[in-house]
């Protein structure tokens, strides 16, 4: 490994010298400089990164905590579109990720022992139980942390604004002729909880009753669930004339189950999605659904992470929210 003793005698100048030059010091002649960076870059010199800690206290490393229960991993289109989007500008800003689990060389360990084994500056956390103690541990413990599409208090979070999303995609629905709205939703969340304000303000306030039993739960991302939930819906003696999915992914199942029952998208039934994932306009029709920027706010996470770890003196705890849009398809009827 090249070292800067060998980048100083290639040089002929002190490694002090070598040093300053290489993290930017002004008190080097800018020739001098010029021929030292020139050089390391020529024997492939990098800096060590752990020395480079031990001066600094800062690792620049970022920890992201990803649990996915529905076992996609991060084939999740959304979270991954999240992650990707977070990991190119964390590494634009001079930073790398490091995932953060429960296990620590072979043991079992806490989120927050994890971090600070990595020595994290601070953790994303994009998708976990956020009411479990070891998240919170984590979110209430001295190291920084934003979350996506969770608050806590006194804490920075990156929001999709899923109230104004469910809101929009509902009232599309009403001004398109609609009035029998089935929902079927995702498990308890916050996420969930918003989404179903949203589709009921929109409903109230132009005078629709939503009967019960066309409110169903289901999970996120799970087509089978949702198949099985629409077969209950259109097996109703009034059968809704739109179904609002919980995901665009799980509207997959909603759609095969449609199939089974031969009935026809938007002729029999219409339907929207959520989320706006590059598969709903692979789909033919293709699906009228809210899109989401992941690409945004894995950004928005991402600098507000790093200005809480470089300016704690100064940045505030926030509620970032990023808005999205409908993406209209063709799966809705106007009746």
């Amino acid at each position: 490994m090249v070292t800067i003793k060998d980048i100083s005698e290639a040089c002929g100048v002190s490694p002090a010298t070598v040093s300053k030059a290489l993290n930017g010091y002004g008190d080097v002649g800018k020739a001098t400089a010029e021929l030292i960076r020139e050089t390391a870059r020529k024997m492939n010199y990098y800096p060590n990164a752990a020395a480079k800690q031990l001066k600094t206290s800062v690792s620049h490393d970022i920890g992201v905590l990803f649990i996915d229960e529905t076992a996609c991993g991060l084939t999740h289109e959304f979270f991954s579109e999240i992650l990707n989007s977070a990991k190119t500008e964390a590494e634009r800003l001079g930073y790398d990720i490091t995932f953060i689990c429960k296990n620590i060389a072979g043991r079992e360990a806490s989120f927050l022992e994890h971090a600070r084994y990595r020595k994290c500056d601070g953790v994303l956390i994009a998708s976990v139980d956020f009411k479990s103690q070891a998240v919170q541990d984590l979110v209430y413990s001295d190291i920084p942390t934003v979350s996506i599409d969770y608050v806590y208090n006194d804490r920075s979070s990156v929001l999709s604004d899923n109230v104004e999303g469910e809101y929009e995609l509902t009232k599309y629905l009403i001004e398109h002729g609609h009035k029998k709205i089935a929902f079927i939703h995702g498990e308890s969340t916050s996420v969930t909880d918003k989404r179903m304000a949203g589709f009921y303000r929109a409903c109230e306030e132009n005078g629709i009753e939503v009967p019960d039993s066309y409110v169903m739960e289901s999970r996120y991302h799970d087509i089978e669930r949702c198949r099985d939930a629409v077969k209950i819906l259109m097996d109703q003696k009034e059968r809704p004339t739109a179904i609002i999915f919980p995901d665009d992914y799980s509207y997959i199942g909603g759609r095969q189950g449609l199939e089974e029952m031969g009935l026809r998208i938007p002729e029999d039934v219409s339907v929207v999605g959520y989320d706006g994932i590059r598969l709903t306009r692979a789909l033919s029709p293709q699906l009228t659904t809210y899109y989401q920027d992941t690409v945004e706010i894995g950004i928005r996470s991402v600098r507000k992470l790093i200005d809480i770890i470089e300016n704690p003196r100064t940045s505030i705890a926030e509620q970032i929210k990023v808005q999205g849009r409908i993406q209209e398809g063709k799966t809705v009827k106007s009746i």
